[in-house]
Order: structure tokens, then C-alpha cells, then sequence
């Protein structure tokens, strides 16, 4: 076995520990609000042409296939999977859930708008819902007031934020939640704490009323859970783990070739 293939099998086990953490971070993330299961892409690497498909034999013919051998495999990219994930329901009436296409937008305090699946809202103290985190409040955009004093809160399939206060039980609105659509969802580039950031790949946010033009609606009372399926994430695991295991079994099978043919010239 050729030194060549050694690194062959090489860039294979680092294609495979590559999925592996993967799918790591998708079973890690099953009970994440809203998270989007990845997937790693792969592709192969360059080959080595000992004879091009198409030369011509001895005889003058073109030959019908050629002699090509690769150098392996390396990781092309990781694929965000942005299908709906299941609704759950809390109760809790800041929770609000999207069906369908969408994101909900809020302001980073850096001042950029930032985009998340989740939503978990709270109220801060000056009554403005803001989407929750272990580091930081990030206000809902456009912002949206609720008096501390409102007694009830109502938002409908359409975003619309209604509340009432004791003084007067009639229904008042406090704002429309607006949702954000991309032609490529999949060029977002991801921030941590269920967010995502605009990028040249993903193209420009086209804003607007959630069940408009294409957006998907919102659903009071409830939270999109994760959509990575445990199951089919297990098997996947053991399946890349066989993979990796044969790619270092290669690798030792290599080994022992060369120390072999080593010692037939000692």
C-alpha cells in the first residue's frame, strides 16, 4: 500500500470526525427552541490521472475509460435543514410560535437587527418585549410597548399585539410583529443564541406582516421545537462512526504493509 493512500484514509477519518461533531451539536440541541438541524456535505478531492477516457490505445482506438485515482475526501460544507419543527404549547402568553416561512427580528445592542426562531419574549421594564438570553435582552423589531399594568395579552395570527388595562377592559394594540423571508436562508450565517445574522449569501431581509405575502403566521401560547429527529440522528451516528473506523482500519492495514515491505529489503 502506497504512502498516498495512507493520506487518503486520513481525509476521510477527518471527513467523518467532522460529522461527527455534526451531528453532535444536533442531538445537543434537540430541545432547543427553534434550532435548525445541519448536515455536513461532503466532496472529493483531486485525482491523480495515470490516462485520460479518450486516449488512444496501440491500435489507434480511443479508449472508453481512463485511469484516475482520488486523493480522498474533505468536508464541502454544512447544510442548515430550515423545515418547520414541531409546535409545543406553554400557556405562556409572551411565547409566540411561527408557522411557516419566517423570523423574527430583533436589535443586537450593537444596533444590528438580528434574526431567531425563537419566541421566548419577555417584557423588560420599560414594558418592551425583548427575546430572552443567557447574556443579554435584544429588543423585538419593531419595538412594541405593553403597559406594566395590562391585564391581558392577545396576539393573533397576524402579529397583532393586543392588551387591555383595568381601567379600561376594552382591547388596545400595541404593534404588529413583523417577520423577515430570504431567498437563501441557508447563507445566514449563524451567531449563537438562536440567532442569525444577514449575509451577501443569504440576500436582503423582505420584511412583513406574518400570514402576507408568503410569511408564515404566529401562534400565541406556543414554541417551534428543534427539528432534528433523534432517531434518524442515532443511526446516522453509528453509520459515520463504522465509517470513520473503517477509514482507521485502512490506515492500519497500510501500516503493516510498509513495515512489511521494509523488512523483505533489510
Amino acid at each position: 500500500m502506497s504512502v498516498q493512500a495512507l493520506y487518503t484514509a486520513a481525509s476521510g477519518m477527518n471527513s467523518m470526525q467532522t460529522k461527527l461533531d455534526v451531528i453532535a451539536n444536533n442531538l445537543a440541541n434537540t430541545e432547543t427552541t427553534g434550532f435548525k438541524a445541519d448536515r455536513a456535505n461532503f466532496e472529493d478531492m483531486f485525482y491523480h490521472h495515470e490516462k485520460y477516457p479518450g486516449a488512444q490505445d496501440s491500435a489507434g482506438a480511443l479508449t472508453p475509460n481512463g485511469i484516475a485515482i482520488g486523493t480522498g475526501s474533505r468536508v464541502q460544507s454544512t447544510q442548515s435543514n430550515f423545515s418547520q419543527g414541531s409546535l409545543q404549547q406553554t400557556g405562556n402568553e409572551l411565547d409566540v410560535a411561527i408557522q411557516g416561512p419566517g423570523l423574527f427580528q430583533v436589535r443586537d445592542p450593537s444596533g444590528t437587527i438580528v434574526y431567531s426562531r425563537a419566541g421566548n419574549f419577555s417584557r423588560n421594564s420599560n414594558g418592551q418585549l425583548a427575546i430572552g438570553s443567557a447574556n443579554i435582552g435584544r429588543l423585538l423589531e419593531p419595538a412594541i410597548t405593553i403597559p406594566v399594568d395590562a391585564t391581558a395579552i392577545s396576539i393573533s395570527a397576524e402579529g397583532i399585539v393586543y392588551y387591555r388595562v383595568p381601567a379600561n377592559q376594552t382591547l388596545q394594540q400595541a404593534g404588529t410583529i413583523q417577520l423577515a423571508t430570504f431567498i437563501n436562508p441557508q447563507g445566514l450565517l449563524k451567531m449563537g443564541e438562536n440567532l442569525y445574522q444577514e449575509t451577501d449569501s443569504s440576500g436582503t431581509a423582505q420584511t412583513g406582516a406574518p400570514g402576507a405575502n408568503g410569511m408564515g403566521t404566529t401562534q400565541q401560547g406556543s414554541l417551534e421545537h428543534s427539528n432534528v429527529d433523534p432517531v434518524s440522528s442515532l443511526v446516522d451516528l453509528i453509520t459515520t462512526q463504522r465509517a470513520f473506523e473503517m477509514n482507521s482500519q485502512t490506515i492500519k492495514a497500510g501500516d503493516q504493509a510498509m513495515q512489511t515491505i521494509t523488512g523483505l529489503f533489510r
